[in-house]
């Protein structure tokens, strides 16, 4: 079954290794394939990943769109670890990212990172 996407004006999305940027009116289109999809509003950059979760999201994203688990290993653990001595509440969901990310769905593993991003911002302010 096809996803479908709709862009705003402007609005960017990633398909596999291409960026397409939308034109000035709304639209929509059907996607069929396994690439790697991402909005624009979902990517963190190396300069916006500042905080351990966002790390850790940084990490499941270039998993996820560079189709890549074992190159981003390593550097997952450590920031897993990282995280879970600096918030012990969020160990339970990244167990599950884990299992997530060990059975090939990144962009589950993403999604339920997404929440734990809100929680970190709440424990910062």
């Amino acid at each position: 079954m096809p996803l479908r996407v709709e862009l705003k004006p402007g609005e960017r999305i990633i398909i596999g290794q291409s960026v397409i940027t939308n034109s000035d009116t709304r639209t929509a289109f059907l996607i069929d394939g396994d690439a790697p999809i991402m909005r624009e509003k979902d990517i963190l950059t190396a300069e916006t990943a500042t905080t351990p979760v966002k790390r850790v999201y940084l990490c499941v994203q270039m998993m996820y769109l560079e189709n890549d688990i074992p190159a981003y290993q390593e550097l997952y653990l450590g920031f897993i670890k990282e995280l879970i001595e600096a918030v012990p509440s969020f160990r339970e969901t990244i167990e599950e990212v884990s299992k997530l990310i060990l059975s090939g769905a990144l962009y589950k593993a993403l999604k339920e990172l997404r929440p734990l991003i809100k929680r970190e911002e709440e424990f910062l302010r």
